[in-house]
């Protein structure tokens, strides 16, 4: 199923799925209910204050023991939710590439 004319199926959740939010140094960490997820991202109906969002990068921790999370960057907030597109190691990569070869170029 495509919402909205996404790339990716995104998988709407039937009942309420807690996850939390976590800095990627541990520092901080927010409850959340996953609302759907796709390979790509996410939206989240987080709770408490959203300030904490604004960092670079975050832990979504899927699971209670931890073990199950992804790596992600804040994309967009409207009230409590908030979408978050997951960072992959591939493309770190491009993205570094993509820099040295602006920077050569200069």
């Amino acid at each position: 199923m495509r919402l909205n004319g996404r790339k990716n199926a995104r998988v709407k959740m039937d009942h309420r799925q807690p996850v939390n939010l976590m800095g990627s140094d541990g520092t901080w960490r927010r409850s959340c209910v996953l609302l759907d997820v796709s390979q790509t991202g996410a939206k989240l109906e987080v709770e408490g204050t959203l300030d904490v969002l604004q960092a670079k990068e975050f832990f979504l921790v899927l699971s209670s023991t931890g073990l199950a999370y992804r790596r992600c960057e804040l994309v967009w907030i409207d009230g409590t939710t908030a979408g978050v597109h997951f960072v992959t190691a591939g493309a770190k990569r491009k993205a570094a590439n993509a820099t040295a070869a602006i920077a050569q170029s200069k």
